[in-house]
Protein backbone atom coordinates (compact mmCIF):
# COMPACT_ATOMS: atom_id res chain seq x y z
CA UNK A 1 0.00 0.00 0.00
CA UNK A 2 1.30 3.40 -0.94
CA UNK A 3 0.71 6.66 0.86
CA UNK A 4 -0.85 9.66 -0.82
CA UNK A 5 -0.79 13.24 0.41
CA UNK A 6 -2.13 16.67 -0.42
CA UNK A 7 0.68 19.24 -0.29
CA UNK A 8 0.34 23.00 -0.44
CA UNK A 9 2.96 25.10 -2.22
CA UNK A 10 2.87 28.30 -4.21
CA UNK A 11 -0.76 28.95 -3.26
CA UNK A 12 -1.89 25.70 -4.90
CA UNK A 13 -2.67 22.19 -3.65
CA UNK A 14 -1.38 19.00 -5.25
CA UNK A 15 -2.39 15.36 -4.70
CA UNK A 16 0.87 13.38 -4.76
CA UNK A 17 2.30 9.94 -4.05
CA UNK A 18 5.87 8.62 -4.05
CA UNK A 19 7.37 8.60 -7.54
CA UNK A 20 5.19 11.42 -8.94
CA UNK A 21 6.81 14.17 -11.01
CA UNK A 22 5.15 17.58 -11.14
CA UNK A 23 5.78 21.23 -11.93
CA UNK A 24 5.18 23.68 -9.09
CA UNK A 25 5.70 27.40 -8.62
CA UNK A 26 9.39 28.31 -8.42
CA UNK A 27 11.14 27.16 -5.25
CA UNK A 28 14.30 28.71 -3.82
CA UNK A 29 16.60 25.70 -4.26
CA UNK A 30 19.06 24.38 -6.84
CA UNK A 31 18.55 21.49 -9.24
CA UNK A 32 19.80 18.18 -7.87
CA UNK A 33 19.13 19.12 -4.24
CA UNK A 34 16.45 17.71 -1.97
CA UNK A 35 13.48 19.76 -0.77
CA UNK A 36 11.03 19.10 2.06
CA UNK A 37 7.38 20.08 1.76
CA UNK A 38 6.14 20.64 5.30
CA UNK A 39 2.67 22.02 4.56
CA UNK A 40 0.79 18.72 4.31
CA UNK A 41 -3.01 19.04 4.39
CA UNK A 42 -3.89 15.33 4.21
CA UNK A 43 -2.11 11.98 4.48
CA UNK A 44 -3.86 8.73 3.58
CA UNK A 45 -3.27 5.16 2.53
CA UNK A 46 -3.92 4.49 -1.15
CA UNK A 47 -6.71 2.05 -0.23
CA UNK A 48 -8.43 4.62 1.99
CA UNK A 49 -8.07 2.48 5.13
CA UNK A 50 -6.34 5.18 7.17
CA UNK A 51 -6.60 8.95 6.71
CA UNK A 52 -5.24 11.94 8.65
CA UNK A 53 -6.80 15.31 7.87
CA UNK A 54 -5.00 18.42 9.07
CA UNK A 55 -6.51 21.39 10.84
CA UNK A 56 -5.21 23.13 8.67
CA UNK A 57 -2.02 20.99 8.44
CA UNK A 58 -1.11 17.51 9.64
CA UNK A 59 1.34 17.86 12.52
CA UNK A 60 4.73 16.26 11.90
CA UNK A 61 3.97 15.18 8.34
CA UNK A 62 6.36 15.98 5.50
CA UNK A 63 7.07 14.99 1.91
CA UNK A 64 10.61 14.62 0.60
CA UNK A 65 11.26 15.62 -3.02
CA UNK A 66 14.22 15.92 -5.37
CA UNK A 67 14.45 19.03 -7.54
CA UNK A 68 14.93 17.93 -11.14
CA UNK A 69 15.09 21.31 -12.89
CA UNK A 70 14.37 25.02 -12.69
CA UNK A 71 12.84 26.50 -15.82
CA UNK A 72 10.39 28.83 -17.47
CA UNK A 73 7.17 27.84 -19.21
CA UNK A 74 6.31 28.62 -22.83
CA UNK A 75 5.51 32.23 -23.66
CA UNK A 76 1.92 33.39 -23.25
CA UNK A 77 0.99 36.46 -25.30
CA UNK A 78 -1.22 38.96 -23.49
CA UNK A 79 -3.26 41.33 -25.67
CA UNK A 80 -4.99 44.52 -24.50
CA UNK A 81 -7.34 45.98 -27.08
CA UNK A 82 -9.86 48.83 -26.98
CA UNK A 83 -12.13 49.23 -29.94
CA UNK A 84 -12.64 52.53 -31.77
CA UNK A 85 -9.60 54.17 -30.14
CA UNK A 86 -6.72 52.58 -32.10
CA UNK A 87 -5.33 51.32 -28.82
CA UNK A 88 -3.72 47.92 -28.51
CA UNK A 89 -0.83 46.53 -26.52
CA UNK A 90 0.79 43.09 -26.82
CA UNK A 91 3.34 41.65 -24.44
CA UNK A 92 4.52 38.20 -23.40
CA UNK A 93 4.99 36.40 -20.09
CA UNK A 94 6.98 33.28 -19.16
CA UNK A 95 6.11 31.81 -15.77
CA UNK A 96 9.04 30.32 -13.83
CA UNK A 97 8.58 26.78 -12.46
CA UNK A 98 10.39 24.06 -10.55
CA UNK A 99 10.08 20.42 -11.62
CA UNK A 100 10.17 18.05 -8.62
CA UNK A 101 9.99 14.30 -8.07
CA UNK A 102 8.34 13.13 -4.85
CA UNK A 103 10.58 10.54 -3.17
CA UNK A 104 8.71 9.66 0.02
CA UNK A 105 5.84 10.80 2.19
Amino acid sequence: MAKIAVIKTGGKQYLVKAGDTLKVEKLAAEAGKNFTFDKILLVAEDSGAEMKIGNPEVAGAKAEAEILEQGRAKKVNVVHYKSKTRHHKVYGHRQPFTKVKIEKI
